[in-house]
């Protein structure tokens, strides 16, 4: 018995003349832009480059071929939706989208091999997004704290202060990458009033047992009556439940992170009860969501440039860079609502897609048919 297979519409010679136009204008437009980059970001940082005698082979193999991967990506977007238009609008141009049609092409057909496209484009992004670019931020981080001056103490905040269970506060100050810090205390409240801390400076931590040592340190018990009671000792050695990952920026943190460790740090500091659950949620559900606007972008960009209109590829760019900094920018704004928690994260970081998704299907169907 045959399968039913009526959802595949083949892969002819017109789709492969498509998708070679689509995928070459892309790559095209991607590495112009790269080089560019490129060569402004060197003249940028050359002298730093040549005050901290960073030598060649690593700015190559440990900064740019670490930064490119993540560039490209954050604009994949973009550049996907300018090379759609810029070739679509020049086939309209020359009355090729029209002969498809008038042969017998139904509009949805003509679609099938941008989508193609676009699925290549998407899934590039998402194992980018899920995989290749946190571990290429590691290196990219590692490489700019070392030949980059402003850089080296930016990876932490002066003041660090972090939940680690529910009642249970860490504060640190002054924490750098030789993994010690001026001033730390640990807080352990009952309901809103302090019930007992303890208070150590100039400490360390080793980052593999998490035992934190200072050679004197002071226990402060306040009794119901509010009463403060202190007592000094000496050689601190305590082990304090707290990732050392947890004491960077969290932006910074959860961005390089592989999917997998996003998840579980995701509910590890979910169990602590951190404050920073929503920004590590929007980093999750970004990954996924952007790549996702290939298909969305897509179909605005063939939608929109299908037609012949006076201005031709000149005037469809110029509204298709319009619509995809309007989209950029919603990104933005929903983020920033997301992260404040005043919309729910999945709500925020997908509401762009969804807005421009209906913009996709008015515009479709609003195509030449």
């Amino acid at each position: 018995m045959k399968r039913n297979m009526s959802w595949w519409p083949g892969f002819k010679t017109l789709d492969r003349y498509i998708l070679s136009k689509f995928l070459k204008t892309y790559i095209f437009a991607i590495a112009m832009i790269t080089v560019i980059l490129v060569v402004f970001d060197y003249a940028e940082r050359v002298d730093d480059f040549t005050a901290t005698k960073a030598p060649m082979s690593a700015i190559i193999l440990d900064y740019y071929v670490n930064f490119i991967p993540d560039f490209i990506n954050q604009f994949s977007g973009l550049f996907t939706f300018i090379s759609v238009i810029f070739f679509t609008s020049k086939m309209a141009y020359q009355t090729e989208i029209i002969a498809m049609l008038s042969g017998g092409m139904s509009f949805r057909r003509l679609m099938w091999p941008y989508f193609l496209g676009a699925f290549a484009i998407m899934a590039l992004s998402l194992s980018l997004n899920l995989w290749v670019i946190p571990t290429s931020q590691i290196k990219c981080e590692e490489f700019r704290r070392q030949y980059f001056p402003k850089k080296k103490n930016e990876q932490f905040d002066r003041h660090i202060y972090r939940q680690m269970s529910p009642g249970e506060f860490f504060y640190v100050r002054g924490y750098n990458r030789s993994n010690s810090a001026s001033y730390m205390v640990l807080e352990r409240y009952e309901g809103t009033r302090v019930a007992e801390a303890l208070e150590a400076s100039s400490v360390k931590v080793d980052p593999k047992t998490r035992h934190w040592t200072a050679e004197r340190y002071i226990i402060r018990r306040i009794d119901s009556l509010g009463v403060e009671h202190f007592e000094q000792h000496r050689d601190l050695d305590t082990l304090i439940d707290i990732d050392i990952r947890e004491l960077g920026k969290v932006d910074n943190v959860v961005s390089t992170m592989k999917i997998e460790e996003l998840n579980g740090f995701i509910e590890q500091q979910r169990a602590k009860g951190s404050d920073s659950i929503n920004i590590m949620e929007v980093e999750r559900h970004c990954r996924y969501a952007y790549p996702f606007a290939t298909f969305i972008l897509t179909l605005i960009g063939v939608s929109l440039s299908s037609r012949k209109v006076r201005g031709g590829t000149g005037l469809h760019i110029g509204i298709g860079i319009t619509l995809c900094f309007s989209y950029i920018m919603f990104n933005r704004v929903f983020e920033e609502f997301a992260k404040s928690g005043s919309l729910p994260v999945i709500l925020a970081v997908w509401m762009p897609n969804i807005i421009f998704a209906i913009i996709g299907i008015y515009l479709y169907r609003k195509a030449p048919k």
